[in-house]
């Protein structure tokens, strides 16, 4: 029998491949933007995007646990895929428009999401909200570090 916890990490990672569709010009595009100077962090950001997915997906683990199968679980499932279309699509939407603008309106509003989730998960489970705590406090570092960038490079608002 497939465990939930197989069919959620399933989703996930084909939802995150899906996302990884760049051409060459589109990383040129985001290599040249400037970056703000204290972004000393940059190449600790998949990392964090990393344990950031790893957790939600365990949130939504538990999620499903608690509950399985009901009306209210599926509708949080759907709420969590939600959230990591809008994350996953960050990059190559930005990118693809060569817009820093709509970069920062996708972060926001995954950031929003994630607000929202933990709100609609919390009677669930504390745990699950507690491993979206990193989405939560990552999330408008990486939106403002965009708005930052747009900022510096006007011509790619």
């Amino acid at each position: 029998m497939i465990k939930s916890w197989m069919i959620i990490g399933a989703i996930a990672i084909l939802v995150a491949g899906l996302g990884s569709a760049l051409t060459g010009s589109d990383i040129r595009w985001f290599n040249r933007v400037q970056r703000p100077q204290w972004l000393t962090f940059e190449r600790a950001i998949p990392i964090i995007w990393t344990v950031i997915f790893i957790c939600g997906g365990w949130s939504a683990y538990l999620v499903w646990e608690a509950d399985p199968g009901s009306q209210l679980t599926w509708v949080l499932m759907v709420f969590y895929l939600v959230l990591e279309i809008v994350t996953i699509s960050y990059t190559p939407v930005m990118c693809k428009l060569r817009s820093l603008t709509v970069g920062t309106i996708i972060g926001g509003t995954g950031g929003l999401l994630s607000y929202l989730l933990a709100l609609s998960v919390w009677p669930v489970s504390t745990w699950a909200v507690v491993l979206l705590i990193p989405y939560m406090i990552w999330s408008p570092i990486g939106t403002y570090t965009t708005w930052a960038m747009v900022q510096l490079n006007p011509e790619d608002r």
